[in-house]
């Protein structure tokens, strides 16, 4: 997936056949002012603060001073970076780096932008907000490719995905039909009796249906995990809740711990 990547910026030349990006071959690297890259690891200078990084790389390609600390100062809201933004890069978290480096891949306004393992090493949190930045940048029009071993984190944000194996392009196409299956019909309701389940069960089967499971439908750990986050966030403390153990004695009411 790098190896692409590189071969799509002009770091590196094909042994064979030709690539084009943007209408330029690949290894025109005037080509370049007009994406946006965040390598897997964030070459930054940490002596620098964010400002000074953006400004820095800016000058790289050649925007005005003052083009330049308002882009900065887009971006550095942009990323949730704002209240650290004359801290240096060496004193940051993994996750404030990867957005710092977002911020940078992004500071040419770019009309393509290439995300090499963009949510590696994150934290859950740190992974969410990496998540939703990608996908208000595709809202705002942006094309981004973004390379990931980490397949919950494309399925989130990728309307298309191409599956590579040992080199070659094994799958291409849209996620919600690659992941569609046919032969399987999903109906979801809310608020339904356990009398009216099995009524819709015993309609099932007589129209020739098979009902293969009727349950709950559960979140996932990411959400759980954020949710719970979030929660902790708004009411201060902690708060353990034994959901998988019976209730004691049959007591009933709010089975926590708060200290």
């Amino acid at each position: 997936k790098t190896t692409t990547m590189k071969l799509l910026l002009g770091l590196l030349f094909p042994t064979s056949g030709n690539a084009f990006v943007l209408g330029k071959r690949a290894t025109d690297v005037t080509k370049n002012e007009r994406i946006g890259f965040l390598p897997e690891e964030s070459y930054l200078y940490r002596f620098l603060n964010a400002e000074e990084t953006l400004d820095f790389y800016g000058r790289l390609f050649d925007m005005p001073a003052s083009v330049r600390r308002k882009r900065a100062a887009e971006l550095i809201d942009m990323v949730g970076l704002r209240t650290a933004k004359r801290r240096q890069l060496r004193e940051y978290s993994k996750g404030m780096t990867r957005r710092i480096g977002l911020a940078q891949a992004l500071i040419n306004d770019p009309e393509l932008i290439l995300l090499d393992e963009p949510t590696s090493g994150l934290d859950p949190i740190g992974t969410r907000e990496m998540k939703d930045l990608i996908l208000r940048l595709r809202d705002e029009g942006k094309t981004v490719v973004m390379c990931s071993h980490l397949l919950p984190d494309i399925q989130d944000v990728c309307d298309r995905i191409a599956i590579l194996h040992h080199g070659e392009l094994k799958e291409l196409g849209r996620v919600d039909s690659l992941l569609k299956v046919t032969d399987v019909t999903e109906i979801m309701v809310n608020h339904l009796s356990s009398e009216a389940r099995e009524e819709v069960k015993q309609t099932i089967q007589r129209l020739g249906g098979e009902v293969v499971s009727i349950d709950n439908p559960t979140t996932t750990l990411e959400d759980l995990f954020l949710r719970i986050i979030e929660d902790s966030t708004a009411r201060p403390g902690r708060r353990v809740v034994h959901r998988d153990e019976p209730d004691a004695g049959g007591a009933t009411g709010d089975d926590s711990e708060q200290g």
